[in-house]
């Protein structure tokens, strides 16, 4: 009997527990659907906030366009955009021979390049380019500092890459130089030597540059002078000028964003009475970061982003496309989904918490893995966010938070595109190079397959083919040499 009795209480005991591990296991499984569909839930509302269909495209191509007509007109108070007149002329015609020089500053380095260009129909050769960080002392010096220390390490590149002694006299050429706007802000601080964002380099702050570069340049040797400063853009637009004439825009996709391009002067009435170049036309850094509409697919994550942000309320063009921004608009979501859904665990990882630590290179290499389990995703998770324990549902989200945010930009990126060659009415009946240089069209690949398919899906197979999209020629900086040949009259 005694023993009868243990086994009813051992089977019953047994069964309590296959029913408590029953109901645990329905309850963390129903759980898990709950957090699932929140999830599924998050990232529907954030891919329709973020659509970019081609009625919405046109609506921003459209609206940009209004924008850039208004700031050229006398009154330019109606628009976002700066429209930065650049009085560069001549653009280079491809004719330029010789070996040029220039320079390109940007926020925390500056790049010296040199070149010898052949004319039509021959390539370039004995390319150099050397890239000089710039020290704290220097960036928090003055501005006569900032040159004094460019032409220092300029002696020393164009000593180690000189011109042919049968060619023009050094003293003779224009030394090319443009300007990055770094987005990082990292040189504007109180005292640093330039106020990035407020530049203009044609005001009359600029010609005092220009002037206080050739200072620079005559008291150590270099015997070179600084014609104009220009935004590297514009540079880019010079470039892809000496290649062919129907080089009409130059973008800048990178850690910030902008376009160039080119103009008449009769289309820009509110240069009227200032020294416009002889050549009819009129280079415009659109700066196009400013850019902003109620046509904007602008989303929570993307206001907060701003609002939070050193400049709220502007630039927030740039805040919807550039690297600087991109990642961290998907770690907005990340973190909204990890204390939402627990998508990284009950607790959110303390890391994912830090502001812009996702850069872009990390984004797309998420984005673009192409492994079964995502295990390019897993590692750069743990790499970035400390996160060890992601799932296969958690990665898979990851992944195509950052194919959302990464098609929204690259396809409003694609608007502006349109938005340029509309404006120019070239669109329909006229052939236009576009050329683009930064990091997110050259090395992100699905970034730059978004941005062309916008433009196709916009014009369709019958007018798309009018908008030729290129590469800039000779990268990052190289505009500054191309601008350098185009302002020496000697070598045209």
């Amino acid at each position: 009997m005694k023993k009868e009795v243990t086994l009813a209480v051992v089977t019953t005991t047994a069964a309590t527990v296959v029913v408590v591990v029953t109901l645990a296991r329905q309850y963390w499984k129903q759980k898990k659907e709950r957090q699932w569909k929140k999830s599924q839930q998050i990232i529907r509302k954030f891919a329709r906030e973020c659509a970019t269909p081609v009625p919405k495209l046109w609506e921003v191509a459209n609206g940009m366009v209004s924008d850039m007509e208004a700031s050229l007109s006398s009154d330019a108070a109606g628009s976002c955009l700066n429209m930065l007149a650049s009085y560069v002329s001549p653009l280079p015609t491809g004719n330029e021979q010789g070996m040029y020089y220039g320079v390109n500053l940007r926020g925390t380095d500056f790049l010296m390049v040199c070149a010898r260009l052949g004319g039509k129909n021959e390539p370039i050769s004995d390319f150099y380019r050397e890239e000089i960080s710039l020290p704290s002392n220097v960036m928090l010096g003055t501005s006569q500092e900032l040159y004094d220390f460019i032409a220092v390490e300029l002696s020393k590149f164009i000593s180690a890459h000189p011109e042919n002694n049968d060619e023009t006299a050094a003293n003779d050429k224009k030394l090319g130089f443009t300007l990055s706007y770094a987005a990082n802000q990292a040189a504007a601080t109180a005292g640093s030597a330039i106020k990035w964002k407020n530049f203009s380099a044609d005001d009359m702050e600029g010609k005092g540059l220009v002037s206080e570069i050739n200072q620079a340049l005559e008291k150590h040797g270099v015997n070179m002078r600084v014609h104009a400063l220009v935004d590297d853009t514009v540079g880019d637009l010079a470039g892809g000028r000496y290649y062919t004439k129907e080089s009409v825009a130059a973008i800048a996709l990178g850690m910030g964003i902008n376009a160039a391009y080119v103009d008449t002067t009769q289309s820009a009435p509110r240069w009227r009475g200032t020294l416009l170049p002889n050549s009819g036309e009129i280079v415009i850094s659109i700066e196009w970061g400013n850019f902003n509409s109620c046509q904007l697919p602008i989303t929570q994550f993307d206001a907060s982003l701003d609002a939070e942000s050193s400049n709220p309320g502007s630039r927030i063009f740039e805040k919807l496309i550039s690297g600087m921004y991109l990642g961290e608009i998907v770690r907005r979501v990340l973190v909204e989904m990890a204390k939402e859904t627990a998508l990284f665990g009950e607790t959110v990882p303390p890391k994912l918490l830090i502001p812009y630590l996702l850069r872009p290179p990390d984004m797309a290499a998420m984005h673009q893995d192409t492994s079964e389990d995502l295990e390019v995703v897993h590692e750069k998770l743990k790499e970035i966010f400390g996160i060890t324990n992601s799932t296969a549902m958690a990665r898979e989200i990851v992944a195509e938070v950052c194919d959302i945010v990464t098609e929204r930009g690259a396809r409003l990126a694609g608007a502006g595109i349109v938005a340029i060659t509309k404006k120019l009415g070239r669109i329909a009946n006229r052939r236009s190079v576009v050329v683009i240089e930064g990091g997110l069209y050259e090395h992100y690949r699905i970034f730059r397959n978004y941005l062309h398919s916008s433009v196709w899906e916009m014009l369709g197979d019958e007018l798309s083919g009018n908008i030729i999209i290129e590469h800039a020629h000779g990268g990052s900086g190289a505009g500054a040499l191309f601008l350098a040949a185009s302002q020496n009259t000697d070598s045209s």
